[in-house]
């Protein structure tokens, strides 16, 4: 059996929104602030947190959309509004002092263009997987646009699953480290019983599916790396296969590293994109062993 550490739910009004914390450990210790990526939902962390040595006060929120966190007043979700969202979350739980921030994957880059934006509210960052996207094209600007025209026009769903179980054999075919026990527990927080009781859909809001209309300009995401004065833990699954889905080699991976200033390599084996299920354990020991140096 896991032994699962207890959580507890913080909800607080975020710039409208009804926004969902899981928070782990008492108010008074230090925090530690976990944020997910793309189609996910904070208790994705809660093996790391059980793997935790130190005293510590997580704090993961589910992003707006996503999980127990309302969705989004618009028809579609732009990339800025995360940093927003991140900046008054760390208002309200971190006001005075430079916070520790720890993001997977869209977490990830959301934290490193935060720590370059307001370089004096981020004391120590690891990047879990987070490799920044593709450089756009501006000449395919016209496409894209259209196509987020087309896409608003659409509806969009995310499919259903009969069951928790079908959800967590879903979970263990995308990943295959992943056991049968973690999977059930994850299903369990990815999904919630439709309101019509006819199987399980997932926490996220479809509208998440529509591409975002501005391309992607690595010019601009660079600039805020290199603003970053935190010290960086930056982390990677030796078989993820991410870089390859982003038609990055290995020496476009190394240039998006050297942009931050004081920059730590881990690489963990037998691990894939999902390091924090795949491997909680070794990653919890890099995180402390890094906030610890």
């Amino acid at each position: 059996m896991i032994a699962i550490k207890p959580s507890e739910p913080v909800f607080l009004s975020v710039r409208g929104l009804r926004y969902h914390c899981r928070c782990w450990g008492a108010a008074d210790r230090p925090r530690l602030f976990l944020l997910h990526g793309w189609m996910d939902v904070s208790a994705s962390f809660q093996f790391l947190v059980d793997a935790l040595e130190g005293d510590w006060r997580v704090i993961a929120p589910d992003w707006r959309g996503y999980g127990l966190t309302e969705h989004g007043r618009s028809d579609c979700y732009w990339f800025p509004d995360y940093l927003a969202d991140l900046d008054a979350l760390l208002a309200h739980f971190e006001p005075d002092r430079p916070a520790t921030l720890v993001g997977h994957s869209m977490g990830g880059n959301v934290a490193c263009l935060y720590a370059g934006a307001r370089p004096e509210r981020v004391g120590a960052l690891v990047n879990l997987e987070g490799f920044g996207l593709a450089g756009s094209d501006p000449v395919r600007a016209p496409e894209r646009l259209a196509k987020w025209l087309h896409e608003l026009a659409r509806v969009h769903s995310f499919r259903d699953y009969a069951s928790f179980a079908d959800l967590a054999a879903r979970l263990q075919a995308n990943n295959p480290r992943l056991s049968a026990e973690r999977a059930a527990f994850l299903a369990h927080h990815w999904g919630v019983t439709r309101e019509d009781g006819a199987g399980v859909r997932l926490r996220a809001d479809p509208a998440h599916k529509i591409v975002n209309p501005v391309p992607y300009r690595l010019a601009e995401a660079e600039a805020c790396w290199r603003s970053v004065r935190a010290p960086v833990l930056w982390v990677e699954g030796a078989e993820s296969d991410t870089p390859r889905r982003l038609g990055l080699a290995g020496a476009d991976l190394a240039a998006r590293r050297a942009c931050f200033a004081r920059v730590t390599l881990r690489v963990l084996p037998a691990a894939g994109h999902m390091v924090h299920h795949d491997q909680p354990e070794a990653l919890a020991r890099a995180i402390e062993d890094f906030l610890r140096a």
